[in-house]
C-alpha cells in the first residue's frame, strides 16, 4: 500500500486545531482526518474524537491497534492505524497531535509534515473563555502552556497564523502544501 502523507496539526489550546482540520477537509476531499481515540466519555465535548475507558484503552493498545499513544492531561490519546481505504483514498491525513509525541510521530509517519498553528495571546484568551470548558485557572494554564516550542529535530514544519479569519488561514495552508508537494 503507497505511503500517505501524515500533516499534525498542533498549536496551543484554542488556536482553532479542530476548526483548520475540518475546514481544510471540508475544502479539499483528499485531506482526511484520523479520529483521535481518548480515554474520556465523549460526552465531555470539545473535538470529535472515540471515546473509550481506560481499561478498552489499554487492551486496544495491547492488541496493536494504535499507530501512537501517549498521556496527556492525565488521560491516554491514540491516532489509530489508517486503514487501507483510508489511505487509498486520501491525499494526506490530518490529525491532531501533542506537541510532545510529534519526534515520535515523525518517525512512525512517512511522509511527515507538522502544520504548526499560531494565534494572538489575546485571540486565545478569547477563544479559551468562548468554550467554557475550563475556570478561569484552567485557562490561564492553557494560556501559560501556549509559547511551549516545537521540538528540535523535525524535519518538515509549516507554521500559519490562525488568529484572523478561518478562510484565510485555509488558504495559507493549502498554499504551503501546494508548494510542499510540488
Amino acid at each position: 500500500m503507497r505511503q500517505v502523507p501524515v500533516i499534525a496539526v498542533v498549536g496551543p489550546s484554542g488556536v482553532g486545531k479542530d476548526s483548520v482540520m475540518a475546514a481544510l477537509a471540508a475544502r479539499d476531499p483528499g485531506l482526511h482526518l484520523i479520529r483521535r481515540v481518548i480515554s474520556r466519555p465523549e460526552e465531555a465535548g470539545g473535538e470529535p474524537f472515540t471515546g473509550v475507558s481506560q481499561q478498552t484503552f489499554d487492551a486496544m493498545r495491547a492488541a496493536g491497534g494504535f499507530a501512537l499513544s501517549w498521556q496527556a492531561h492525565g488521560l491516554s490519546y491514540c491516532i489509530p492505524m489508517p486503514s487501507d481505504v483510508e489511505r487509498a483514498r486520501a491525499r494526506a491525513l490530518l490529525v491532531n497531535l501533542s506537541r510532545g509525541v510529534l519526534l515520535r510521530a515523525q518517525e512512525v509517519f512517512r511522509p511527515f509534515t507538522v502544520l504548526s498553528l499560531t494565534a494572538r495571546p489575546e485571540v486565545l484568551a478569547a477563544r479559551l473563555a468562548a468554550r467554557g470548558r475550563e475556570d478561569a485557572a484552567g485557562q490561564a494554564q492553557r494560556l501559560g502552556r501556549a509559547g511551549m516550542a516545537l521540538p528540535e529535530g523535525l524535519r518538515r514544519v509549516v507554521t500559519v497564523d490562525n488568529s484572523g479569519p478561518l478562510d484565510r488561514t485555509v488558504e495559507a495552508v493549502l498554499t504551503h502544501l501546494q508548494r510542499e508537494s510540488a
